[in-house]
């Protein structure tokens, strides 16, 4: 009986200077989707690097060099295989987060003195599209990437536009962000 308190009062002290291990709280950021997206591009490029190095190492190698070759080409699609996989998992992620919090998303309503336009990146825009009024400054609220020196994140009905407020040239488009 003796063994047996000290044992429980042992295991109740361990258990009480143990950090408990939790789920992460929070889901994977846009930009952590971009990065992988980043990432697997940079893969994809590899593997045509290694594509060509197989059919130079089969015009001007010997049967050595060619092996080596395609062993490289066979690690190098597995790698494009997992970038992609964790792509995918991050914008899995990414999404169940935005599905999870719809009132996150939820924007105001909008009014705005002019008509609905989809902007495409690469065009210029005029500034009463960019105006104070439309700008988004709680970016990281919506886990959008920081914008860069004289960027900002605008709203553009549900649409999210960065935009370079010098020039205003569209850099990205986010369609439908907002719900």
């Amino acid at each position: 009986m003796k063994t047996l308190s000290k044992a429980l009062i042992g295991t109740l002290m361990l258990a009480t200077t143990l950090p408990v291990a939790t789920a992460p709280a929070f889901a994977q950021s846009r930009g952590e989707v971009v990065r992988s997206e980043r990432e697997l591009r940079q893969e994809q490029r590899e593997l045509q690097r290694d594509r060509r190095d197989v059919q130079d190492a089969r015009r001007y190698g010997d049967r050595r060099d060619v092996r080596e070759e395609q062993r490289d080409l066979r690690d190098q699609r597995r790698d494009v295989r997992d970038a992609r996989r964790e792509y995918r998992e991050d914008l899995r992620d990414y999404r169940d987060y935005r599905a999870g919090n719809r009132q996150a998303f939820r924007g105001p309503a909008f009014r705005a003195n002019f008509r609905y336009q989809q902007f495409r990146p690469g065009v210029r825009i005029a500034p009463n599209f960019y105006g104070q009024r439309y700008v988004v400054n709680n970016y990281r609220n919506y886990r959008l990437p920081n914008p860069g020196v004289r960027q900002v994140w605008v709203r553009h009905y549900n649409d999210m536009l960065l935009v370079n407020a010098r020039t205003g040239t569209v850099i990205r488009v986010i369609p439908n962000f907002y719900w």
